[in-house]
């Protein structure tokens, strides 16, 4: 039986987290070759990649903040893939600052976090747009975060670059129109270790106050990003919301 994403290819920055390799998993299961792309593991990338479902799946690495080397990377993934139809940038990193802690949010963070949360994503769009558009149906996939709209998130510079990373969706997705897709899914708490410091305590009370009664994981996201790919074909610049209604209070 023909799977939905057979002889597609799919990039995963990111892959080595905990988002990235569910998400590589999702989209592999449905017929997928995946270029799993970490930071600067390449075992670790070609462990995933190798536990994939079926074949011809790559475990590669590349720093996001380096524009020649992701240009170097499409490149790769285009000479042993042969084409890119789905990009999705799943890297980021954060760190707990309080809001009211002014002076803790320093220029040379702020210029980090940004870096590697919009920036990054901007120069990989940028790297892989030709080989997107060389299909006549590419997808970009950013994951980002509820924190970009309800301004709540581990420091506010994260939560201004996820913002950023919505309006870029809305303008990439008028610029790259017809030939490539742009969308965003924002999950909320996601079961992961991705924010340092928030543990069980954090997570059973914000599944207390989340209409549907508990955080997300990483299948939830994996899964809303698979969606964008197979069954969300007339959709680009939005931000899809996957955080359990956690939004709604």
């Amino acid at each position: 039986m023909t799977r939905k994403l057979d002889g597609k290819v799919a990039v995963i920055i990111g892959g080595a987290g905990g988002i990235g390799a569910a998400t590589a998993h999702a989209l592999a299961a449905v017929g997928a070759r995946v270029a799993v792309v970490g930071r600067d593991d390449p075992k670790q990338a070609k462990a995933i990649a190798a536990q994939l479902p079926g074949t011809g799946h790559l475990g590669l690495v590349t720093s996001i903040t380096d524009s020649a080397l992701l240009a170097a990377l499409a490149g790769e993934v285009v000479e042993k893939l042969g084409r890119v139809d789905i990009l999705v940038n799943a890297a980021g990193f954060t760190k707990p600052i309080p809001h009211h802690d002014l002076d803790a949010l320093t220029d040379d963070f702020i210029d980090e976090m940004f870096e590697v949360n919009w920036r990054g994503q901007f120069a990989t769009i940028r790297a892989f747009r030709k080989a997107l558009a060389a299909t006549g149906d590419g997808l970009v996939v950013n994951v980002s975060s509820i924190s970009g709209a309800n301004g709540i998130g581990s420091n506010i510079a994260y939560c201004a670059a996820k913002a950023g990373l919505d309006v870029m969706a809305v303008s990439l997705a008028r610029a790259l129109a017809p030939a490539i897709r742009v969308v965003n899914v924002a999950p909320g708490v996601v079961d992961t270790s991705f924010v340092p410091g928030r543990g069980a305590d954090f997570n059973d009370k914000v599944a207390a106050t989340t209409p549907l009664g508990r955080i997300g994981t990483t299948a939830d996201i994996a899964a809303a990003i698979e969606a964008c790919a197979t069954h969300l074909t007339f959709t680009t610049g939005v931000t899809l919301v996957t955080d359990g209604g956690r939004g709604l209070h």
